[in-house]
């Protein structure tokens, strides 16, 4: 049951209707609280998986697989002859980012016609310089899991599983993939609201879970630190103007949060010393997410 602390967002989410399932507050040194607002089942996380696939590529590096400023190409050669114009100076610091300047539009939510999406994604044209403008897009992600199998030899759940999922006791967690068996990696990853907030947790500790570094310290804190400009997002509410970075969203107050559709939220606050995680399927995400600064993170 939730304590004092949650009641008013307890009660938010039954006046405004917002459709939570489950929250989910850590606070470093304090007691974890929690509520339940309906059974406690894996659900489709959406786009925070884009931040598995991020982090994902950041262990990638540490292993020295690849750098996030290598160019795609260069671990797709055999693509060089059906890539568009420009596409040879997208970096996968662009495709983390969705900063590639590719027309080509896709979230996992859409059918598949092409033979295989990456070379599809690949060959569509670009409209603007790499790095210059921001489009949200799952077909980026996509491709850096699709570089995640190249480099390892894993998919990236496969790759995932004994360096994150087995320390976070993550046990098997379902990841839909595309008709060639690659996990979706924008989107489509499966977990409870606690096991979520395992990985919020996890960031907040600038990776380190009891006592073992599981991720270099330095690229979660580069995780926010150097935003893409997404000023353009107005119409979307205030919290997605204040920049992307990979594989998180800026808030503009120093804590930033992994962001899937219908209200799936991990919110890392720094500052705090703490995490708030929320799954629901919600009509109204930005009231959600103004109900848990407001009424959560502000009380912390």
């Amino acid at each position: 049951m939730a304590d004092d602390l949650l009641a008013d967002f307890v009660r938010a989410d039954q006046e405004k209707s917002l459709g939570c399932y489950g929250i989910h507050v850590h606070r470093e040194g304090g007691t974890p609280l929690s509520h339940r607002f309906r059974s406690d089942d894996r659900v489709n996380l959406y786009s925070v998986a884009k931040t598995f696939t991020a982090v994902a590529a950041g262990m990638a590096v540490a292993e020295g697989r690849f750098d996030l400023d290598d160019h795609f190409l260069d671990h797709f050669p055999e693509l060089r002859g059906i890539a568009a114009d420009g596409f040879e100076r997208v970096t996968l610091r662009h495709l983390i980012t969705m900063t590639s300047g590719s027309t080509h539009k896709w979230h996992a939510n859409e059918r598949i016609d092409a033979a295989d999406l990456l070379h599809e994604f690949v060959a569509a044209p670009l409209d603007a310089e790499p790095g210059a403008r921001f489009q949200y897009t799952g077909s980026g992600p996509y491709a850096i899991g699709r570089l995640l199998a190249r480099t390892t030899g894993a998919d990236v759940k496969a790759y995932l599983e004994p360096r994150l999922f087995k320390p976070l006791d993550l046990h098997n967690p379902a990841w839909h993939t595309c008709p060639l068996g690659f996990p979706f990696a924008e989107s489509d990853l499966f977990l409870r609201t606690e096991e979520l907030s395992r990985f919020a947790q996890l960031l907040l500790q600038e990776g380190t879970w009891q006592g073992r570094q599981i991720i270099a310290p330095a690229y979660v804190r580069s995780l926010p630190a150097d935003p893409v400009d997404t000023s353009s997002l107005s119409e979307y509410g205030p919290g997605f103007t204040n920049g992307y970075g990979l594989g998180v969203w800026l808030s503009g107050d120093g804590t930033y949060r992994m962001d899937g559709a219908y209200g799936q939220y991990a919110i890392v606050d720094p500052a705090r010393r703490a995490t708030v995680t929320v799954t629901a399927h919600s009509t109204d995400d930005v009231a959600l997410l103004d109900a848990i600064d407001t009424l959560v993170l502000q009380r912390l």
